[in-house]
């Protein structure tokens, strides 16, 4: 009986990594990359996710990119004369012990220049490469879904 008990919980086990969906690099957490799934006819699709920094010491995400784009650019929602504006910022500081989320209405990454259509509708996954100035870069799989995720970070900015 002991026997079959563990058979069951190897077999589980992988699913529960890959619901996990988070990825470490050094002192920084990356949790949950997502995508919305677009129209065939959008130019562009924008990518989500939260860094944590449990570290001491602050770091800063420099780059982006993804074999699905021509371009990928760090981009942040900001009000300018009452009117929400999207414009690009030359990188993200993520602050000692603090937490930087990315999603819609806040920080986010553009890609521009879609190369690879295919791997932009719903439960579909494509990479995308970080590039942190002190803890170096992370590659991960960012799921494309119908509708944000319900799990609260979607609003925020920087905590």
């Amino acid at each position: 009986m002991l026997n079959k008990l563990f058979v069951v919980a190897a077999l589980l086990l992988p699913a529960c990594f890959a619901n996990a969906h988070e990825y470490k690099l050094g002192e920084l957490d990356i949790a949950h990359p997502w995508s919305q799934e677009l129209p065939p006819s959008a130019p562009n699709v924008a990518a989500y996710f939260v860094i944590h920094n449990e570290g001491k010491t602050p770091d800063r995400l420099l780059s982006v990119d993804s074999p699905i784009s021509g371009e990928a650019q760090l981009h942040e929602h900001v009000m300018q004369n009452d009117m929400m504006k999207m414009q690009h910022v030359p990188s993200v500081e993520i602050p000692a012990g603090g937490e930087v989320t990315f999603a819609p209405m806040a920080y986010h990454v553009m890609l521009l220049n879609l190369k690879d259509r295919s791997l932009l509708s719903d439960g579909k996954r494509f990479p995308m490469t970080l590039h942190f100035e002190k803890a170096g870069d992370v590659t991960v799989e960012v799921v494309v879904q119908k509708q944000a995720p319900e799990d609260g970070h979607k609003h925020a900015h920087v905590q």
